[in-house]
């Protein structure tokens, strides 16, 4: 069961590095709309040798926490329990503390990327290319799985990652086919695009955006537009954001942790414009 939506609580980002999270941001701006004024939400720049103490100095009054790297597969032992989106990934990024003291690991990044590509139209597509192979790239095969039956090919540098990428794809029982990142403008004409890069890698494949572009899901929010987004648009591509992602996985960390739904999107979402833009 969620944590009870009354009372002072608290609940807090951990990662590191951590200063660039907009999370605080977001759930803030979402307890604000919410009315839950005992509640609070920060930010801890944790790696994974403090992971265990930091748990071991919470108290009654933590509501949940948001993870990201490198914490997300290191906290799993942590767990009283896992869900299933989480454990099909190998990935927690946000644990609620329940009622009766447990710590549950759930993956909002799976849903959220679903329902980011859902706002924008996109129920299902027939095929899809990735490009990257970290892991982001796992979850966006996670995604991928609930919404495109055919084909998925993943463009990568290494054969060590082409391996790891066919491996998710048999996990996630998915028609996974890997290329070489040297191939990757040929990405640019699938039905959607994943681009799960770090800042500046996809940079090199704008030129290569074809006349009729279909969609592309751009997981960077900063700096924003990224080059490759910035040449979608112009050629009249759909682009689903960094931004996107963001706000509809902490929607699901926030209704997780308050137990209160539907959660505020849009105060969210221009929380998060607000906060990008004063960057």
């Amino acid at each position: 069961m969620p944590t009870r939506a009354t009372g002072t609580r608290r609940a807090a980002v951990l990662g590191k590095p951590i200063a660039h999270s907009l999370s605080p941001v977001l759930h803030r701006a979402a307890y604000a709309e919410l009315g839950l004024d005992d509640w609070s939400y920060d930010r801890f720049e944790v790696d994974e040798a403090g992971l265990a103490g930091f748990f071991e100095g919470l108290g009654p009054e933590w509501a949940g926490l948001s993870l990201t790297m490198p914490l997300k597969r290191a906290v799993m032992p942590l767990l009283d329990e896992v869900s299933e989106t989480a454990a099909s990934v190998d990935a927690v990024n946000t644990v609620v503390f329940t009622e009766d003291g447990r710590k549950a690991g759930d993956n909002t990044d799976i849903p959220g990327m679903v329902a980011a590509l859902r706002e924008h139209g996109i129920e299902e597509v027939e095929s899809a290319a990735v490009l990257g192979a970290g892991a982001t790239a796992s979850s966006a095969l996670a995604a991928l799985a609930r919404i495109c039956p055919g084909e998925v090919v993943v463009y990568v540098r290494s054969a060590a990652r082409a391996a790891e990428m066919r491996e998710w794809g048999e996990r996630l029982d998915m028609d996974v086919r890997t290329a070489e990142w040297a191939d990757a403008a040929e990405a640019l004409r699938a039905p959607l695009v994943i681009a799960t890069t770090p800042a500046g890698t996809a940079d090199a494949l704008a030129t290569a955006v074809p006349e009729r572009p279909a969609t592309l899901f751009d997981v960077l929010y900063d700096p924003w537009p990224t080059e490759l987004a910035a040449r979608w648009s112009m050629f009249g591509g759909a682009v689903v954001g960094g931004l996107d992602l963001l706000v509809h996985q902490a929607v699901l960390q926030v209704e997780r942790m308050t137990g209160r739904t539907p959660a505020p999107l849009e105060a969210m979402r221009r929380a998060g414009e607000r906060a990008l833009a004063a960057r």
